[in-house]
């Protein structure tokens, strides 16, 4: 169907899970914004609309999402605070009739989204259309108080909009300064070189098999790495045991912290009062840090808060579930952890006397740092080392006696959508957020050892240190000292940073040109309360929003866990109530 000549317009660039939100909450909110009124929303995006890039069903069945069915909608529910109406759905498992503690392919997750895109277009009251248009947009133009004009790839005419909403979602980057070194350094001496890239994109065929090959990052981007190399390449496991097809490259992993991301919990609340968050961290602490006329230092001034926010939670549940591995009561220890600065040294005395069991006390700082000052004597000894700190790990994390770990994941949650409205934060806190609540599943980790006990993953251990020397890659870390490898190819296992002066988007590139506000590690600035784009002078665009991980209102993913009152779903909610309210101002 062709678009109204008549109708107003709206723009959205990018059609995947943010902006199948989006016309979610159109839909819910029109009928009381926008009653009989009339809209073309037109969606800009080479992939299919639902799932877009990230979640196409067009990818190998073999990668896995990294969330349980139950853990996935895109449907608000009674803990969501927003304006508009609460309209219930499906979550993944109740939509695919599977079991809630599965882990869905990712195929079976494109076909949710696009469910959930259909099923919410087919929910717009009969004025409003959506075209889809598959291809880049490459420019936005137009005046503050005029319509914009959105120009598309390979059409000299553009489409004119009312509003543009800009919801790319995760973006590709040009090389930093030492990616491009090493870039340039592969190309002299005929090496192969994969930057941080989308595993699923990525050209693998140049990995050869049998040949060395450095991974830096342990990521969720090194186990879809790790997947397409062994079993994408016609590998199998009999238990656990890995049967190579011969075809593998041999794959030498590490990173920072050496150690992969903490193995998704395998077990439910099994009942018990839940933590009662936000306590140390909710509100009035935002608004206090918010007003605060200097600003704010996230390590200074936020981490304390965090750190005794998640305490908070993992103790309550501590001290409530399992009282026979404490030595005081509740009520007592609660009182005077209220009383104790984060991270004094009376703190540490009140968990060191009440909590006798270290292995039942929250250390987040040796948690980010878990082979800080290890040292192995032998590249043998590190892999016997990893090996048993990884099967560690998964049986902590797959038993309910550890449930203080569900609570602090709980408390986690809540601690992000608390601090979706400081902004930009910098991306430290994002990474120890998935290092910490957003790991692998646990069979994942499984295959993991069975293929270091293969030989196929190889650990390197942490600081990980990577160069170009003697026509090779040569890596080096921290656990093993003196000790290094060689190989003729390099992947770094990890998603581009999404900054607008290095994105790929020659839209958002050309926005960066122009001079909108940015944060200082390089996100577009959006107005908090509804995602309208800033210019540097702080003032909010009257026609053009942006929702998504390059901004610095970026909430914790397009979809979410049912009952968590989602930053995403807010701001979805937010973001169309000012686009309708917009329009049934404007003439028709």
């Amino acid at each position: 169907m062709s678009a109204s000549a008549a109708a107003p317009a709206l723009v959205i660039v990018g059609a995947g899970p943010r902006a199948t939100g989006i016309i979610e909450r159109i839909a819910a909110n029109a009928p009381a914004l926008y009653a009989d009124g009339r809209l073309d929303i037109h969606l800009v995006d080479p992939y299919p609309p639902g799932p877009g890039r990230i979640w196409r069903q067009e990818q190998s069945p073999l990668l896995w999402m990294n969330s349980h069915a139950q853990d996935v909608t895109l449907f608000t529910d009674d803990t969501v605070e927003v304006a508009g109406p609460v309209l219930p759905g499906p979550a993944l498992h109740e939509w695919a009739d599977v079991d809630g503690q599965e882990f869905a392919d990712r195929q079976t997750q494109g076909a949710y989204l696009r469910w959930v895109y259909e099923r919410s277009v087919a929910a717009l009251p009969p004025g409003i259309a959506v075209h889809h248009h598959p291809c880049r947009a490459v420019r936005l133009t137009g005046p503050r108080a005029g319509r914009q004009r959105v120009w598309l790839e390979g059409r000299t005419t553009p489409l004119l909009a009312d509003l543009v909403i800009l919801a790319q979602g995760h973006l590709d980057a040009e090389l930093d300064d030492e990616q491009e070194e090493l870039a340039r350094y592969a190309r002299r001496h005929d090496l192969v070189h994969l930057p941080p890239d989308f595993t699923a994109d990525s050209d693998l065929s140049a990995l050869e098999g049998g040949a060395p090959v450095v991974v830096r990052g342990f990521g969720l981007a090194f186990v879809d790495l790790m997947v397409l190399l062994t079993e994408g390449r016609g590998g199998r496991y009999d238990g656990d045991t890995y049967l190579p097809s011969g075809r593998e490259p041999i794959l030498y992993v590490g990173s920072r912290r050496g150690v992969p991301y903490h193995s998704k919990l395998g077990y439910t609340w099994d009942g018990g009062e839940r933590p009662p968050l936000p306590r140390y961290l909710g509100p009035a602490q935002i608004d206090e840090l918010l007003a605060r006329p200097d600003g704010f230092d996230f390590r200074r001034d936020v981490w304390p808060l965090v750190d005794k926010e998640l305490g908070f939670a993992h103790y309550h549940r501590l001290f409530t579930a399992h009282p026979e591995r404490t030595t005081v009561a509740w009520a007592d220890f609660d009182e005077k952890y209220a009383a104790c600065a984060p991270g004094s040294p009376e703190l540490h005395a009140l968990v060191s006397s009440a909590v006798p069991d270290p292995a039942d006390r929250l250390d987040l700082t040796a948690l980010d740092h878990p082979l800080d000052g290890v040292r192995y004597a032998s590249f043998d000894q590190l892999q016997d080392g990893l090996r048993a700190y990884i099967s560690a790990d998964l049986a902590r994390r797959h038993d309910p006696a550890h449930s203080p770990d569900l609570a602090v994941f709980l408390g986690l949650l809540s601690v992000y959508g608390q601090l979706v409205r400081l902004g930009d934060i910098g991306p430290w806190w994002h990474g120890y957020f998935s290092y910490l609540a957003s790991g692998p599943p646990g069979p994942r980790l499984r295959q993991l050892l069975a293929l270091s006990r293969a030989g196929i993953v190889r650990f390197l251990g942490a600081d990980l240190t990577v160069e170009g020397r003697d026509g090779a890659f040569r890596a080096t870390s921290a656990s093993v000292p003196g000790h290094h490898v060689t190989a003729r190819a390099l992947v770094e296992a990890r998603l581009p940073q999404p900054t607008l002066a290095r994105t790929r988007d020659p839209l958002l590139r050309a926005l960066h040109d122009e001079g909108v506000a940015e944060t200082p590690d390089g996100l577009l600035a959006v107005d908090p309360a509804d995602g309208r784009i800033r210019d540097r002078a702080g003032t909010p665009h009257p026609r053009r929003f942006a929702l998504g991980p390059h901004t610095d209102a970026r909430g914790a993913g397009a979809f979410t866990r049912p009952r968590t009152n989602s930053p995403s779903f807010r701001q979805n909610d937010a973001t169309a109530r000012a686009v309708l309210t917009f329009l049934a101002g404007a003439p028709r």
